[in-house]
């Protein structure tokens, strides 16, 4: 059983606490170059966990001799995180500043996102997951989270900003490349929205009915047009797909995370349905819950999972997502030996 430290209150002050409790000094030590995996929001996105949080983190791990530097992969979708340079202008328009953060960003796969390290992990789907460079190299781990809903995985915590959130952009198209939206034509408005948005034009206009068409060969499984889409053409068809992608999530956090020192923080607040990777202004469905942190990255995210559903009185992932099983990428998690789900609860 895993130890969850648990605080109602959001703020600067519970996390020192919180970090302080878990054992933040027994992850980091002198002298090491740490990584703080953090997620700096898609442009125009309003979920991401602000940088004030960043900085409480960066002078714990400054406090203990450490080095830290903010860091993130980039994105295989067309946005403003799909490259280094705008990466990292993003990250400083939403105030990501040594000043405000406490440490430089660093964006972890280089400038076009192939720079990464294929680890060993001979599971199910892969015997090497690709990892970017600054999350490899780094002596010790910690993740900050933002705790939302997710498309593909039903709820985005700890497991997926390791898994999705370490991976080069060839891992992300590795673990999304199971899923091909449907297209119902009959919906399509000939638009256009989603045509910008497509990373591997698998999208185009048929010119004989001016309805949009999607190449399977060429798609990538990224959601984006499900996402840019005002007319709801696209659906993505949860079968067993989606199944393979939240398991192929979880063999990349157990290939970032192999023998290194970890901490997981969870930011249970601003709850989406959708998660931070979309530049939209989603309005919350619970605005603050509480916070969360652990050395176990499955037991944080099922303490997490299960304040929201009291919250919520019921289920509110399934209630969002009727057709995802969340617990999927929990199960494998624990099988492949990420953590564990029981946990104690410390109310800190």
């Amino acid at each position: 059983m895993s130890k969850v430290f648990w605080s109602g209150e959001i703020s600067q002050h519970s996390l020192g606490r919180l970090l302080d409790a878990a054992g933040l000094s027994s992850v980091v030590s002198e002298n090491h170059l740490t990584a703080v995996k953090i997620h700096f929001g898609e442009e125009g996105n309003l979920g991401y966990v602000r940088p004030k949080y960043a900085r409480t983190v960066s002078q714990r791990i400054k406090a203990l001799g450490a080095k830290p530097f903010l860091t993130d992969a980039n994105t295989i979708y067309v946005g403003a995180r799909a490259n280094a340079v705008d990466h990292a202008l993003v990250a400083l328009k939403h105030g990501f500043t040594v000043e405000e953060a406490g440490a430089p960003v660093l964006i972890a796969d280089g400038l076009r996102g192939n720079a990464g390290v294929d680890v060993k992990v001979d599971l199910k789907h892969f015997k090497t997951v690709s990892v970017a460079n600054a999350v490899y190299y780094a002596d010790s781990l910690v993740f900050i989270s933002h705790f939302k809903g997710h498309e593909i995985s039903g709820f985005g915590g700890a497991l997926k900003n390791a898994g999705m959130g370490c991976a080069t952009r060839e891992g992300k198209y590795k673990q999304h490349n199971s899923v091909v939206p449907k297209v119902a034509r009959e919906a399509c408005t000939s638009c256009g929205a989603c045509l910008s948005w497509c990373p591997s034009s698998a999208l185009k206009i048929d010119g004989s009915d001016g309805f949009i068409t999607l190449d399977p060969a060429k798609c990538v499984g990224c959601g984006e047009c499900i996402l840019s889409c005002p007319s709801e053409v696209f659906s993505i068809p949860w079968s067993d797909a989606a199944s393979d992608v939240q398991e192929k999530m979880m063999e990349y956090a157990f290939g970032a995370v192999r023998g290194k020192k970890c901490i997981y923080i969870n930011f249970v607040n601003y709850v989406t349905k959708f998660c931070d990777c979309y530049a939209t202004k989603d309005k919350p469905f619970f605005d603050e819950i509480g916070l969360a942190v652990s050395t176990d990255p499955v037991a944080v995210d099922v303490a997490c999972a299960e304040a929201v559903n009291k919250e919520f009185g019921g289920d509110f992932f399934r209630h969002i997502f009727p057709s995802i099983d969340y617990t999927v990428q929990l199960d494998y998690a624990e099988r492949i030996g990420l953590g564990t789900r029981r946990y104690e609860l410390i109310n800190v």
